[in-house]
């Protein structure tokens, strides 16, 4: 992944349910969720984490619309992880025909 980034990334929880999340680092923000301190506070004794996703984006603007709609996600459709690539190709699109607008 080129420096400076972003990606996109699900881990699912102990309890079964999924976070999405951007970072540049995707091993070291899973790290940081670990270990509580820094990570978000809805994973916070969740672990162990599993990464199930992750996807490199651009810059991190873009990143943030594309975290944002996938929380807007049905649970059904973040399970079906084989075809976010195809989604998230769809929101990027999406997101570059409305700012040439």
């Amino acid at each position: 992944m080129p420096a400076g980034e972003y990606s996109v990334y699900l881990v699912r929880c102990r309890d079964g349910s999924l976070y999405t999340g951007i970072t540049k680092d995707v091993s070291r923000r899973i790290e940081e969720h670990e270990q509580g301190a820094t990570g978000a506070k809805y994973l916070r004794g969740k672990g162990p984490l599993e990464l199930v996703f992750q996807r490199p984006i651009g810059n991190r603007g873009l990143a943030q619309r594309v975290e944002h709609r996938i929380k807007r996600f049905s649970r059904a459709e973040k399970e079906n992880v084989q075809q976010l690539p195809q989604r998230i190709d769809s929101l990027i699109e999406e997101f570059a025909t409305a700012a040439a607008d």
